[in-house]
């Protein structure tokens, strides 16, 4: 098995998660964890039993790739200098702050046949993967993510933080470009929006109401899919899928008569799975499962649906 020399540029709350992921893969050899903060550093770097440094830069040269958890505005310059010095990046959502940055990684990375893998958590949700082979063309989506309000995260709006999960996966599931959003929300504890719905109007003519809330009184990951067979239903919190399907034409069936199989599935580990992704990625092995590519479209999403509510507009 090849083996990877990996690190963890920004080792707070969810860097030191990366950190644990990668100490304790067979196919990583974690060389160092990279934070501003001495303290944070030297504590992560004991618990995993590497190099505690300050700056990136000390790196590049001795690994072959990172996962970068920073704070979303570190995200473009940090990842594109990794990227032109020959290293491979997992970068955590939003991929940057801006398109043109966006862009400009995916550029990068196309040129020096890099990888840059997008950390969009979700796709590696166990629910989420059995879909494949189950669903068809949704119809109508409806996604629902609330949580109560933490002061972590609030470096960006809640659209960014929270909404740009569901953006991802319905994007992945519908396959089809954004003709119209409709878009409201506000802001109630932080500076930027708390609570967002929009509402998104797919060409192939699917439609998808998108909501997501940081000042909830509880938790909540749902995703409901509606096609012309089946109704499909997902917590992607306790990883249940279920599935109603009227009968197949000629079964006899009477009008209203459905089928209703309920799958749950294990919490797993979506963190460790998607670096061993990422890692397998690198090796060759396999595509990426969360590309560049897919990362700009969710942003570039999430973008508009912020300048939305942001200047009350509707797009025609």
């Amino acid at each position: 098995m090849q083996t990877v020399r990996t690190a963890v540029i920004g080792v707070g709350y969810l860097g030191r998660f990366h950190a644990q992921k990668y100490a304790t893969l067979p196919r990583s050899r974690l060389v160092a964890v990279v934070d501003a903060d001495p303290e944070v550093r030297e504590r992560v770097a004991a618990e995993v039993g590497c190099r505690a440094v300050g700056d990136f830069r000390e790196i590049l040269g001795e690994v072959d790739a990172v996962s970068i958890a920073t704070p979303t505005p570190a995200h473009y310059d940090i990842a594109r200098e990794c990227l032109e010095r020959g290293v491979h990046v997992l970068v955590e959502k939003p991929i940057t702050e801006t398109l043109e940055e966006a862009r400009a990684l995916v550029e990068v990375a196309a040129s020096r046949s890099r990888i840059l893998q997008v950390g969009h958590l979700e796709r590696f949700n166990p629910a989420i993967r059995a879909l494949e082979g189950t669903l068809g063309t949704p119809r109508f989506v409806e996604s629902h993510r609330l949580a109560p309000f933490k002061e972590r995260g609030t470096d960006v709006n809640v659209v960014l933080d929270l909404m740009i999960h569901d953006i991802d996966l319905i994007q992945s599931l519908v396959r089809a470009p954004i003709v119209s959003i409709d878009a409201v929300g506000t802001s109630v504890f932080s500076s930027g929006l708390d609570i967002a719905n929009a509402r998104i109007r797919y060409a192939n003519g699917c439609v998808a109401n998108t909501t997501a809330s940081r000042i909830s009184m509880k938790m909540e990951r749902k995703l409901r899919l509606f096609q012309d067979d089946a109704y499909v239903s997902i917590d992607l919190q306790q990883k249940v899928l279920t599935i109603v399907r009227k009968p197949p034409e000629g079964s006899g069936a009477t009008l209203g008569q459905v089928s209703i199989e309920e799958r749950s599935y294990e919490q797993g580990d979506a963190l460790r799975l998607e670096i061993e992704a990422f890692l397998e990625t690198v090796c060759g092995e396999r595509p990426p499962v969360v590309t560049g590519e897919d990362g700009l479209r969710a942003l570039e999403t999430a973008l508009r649906i912020t300048e939305l509510v942001q200047g009350g507009a509707v797009e025609p």
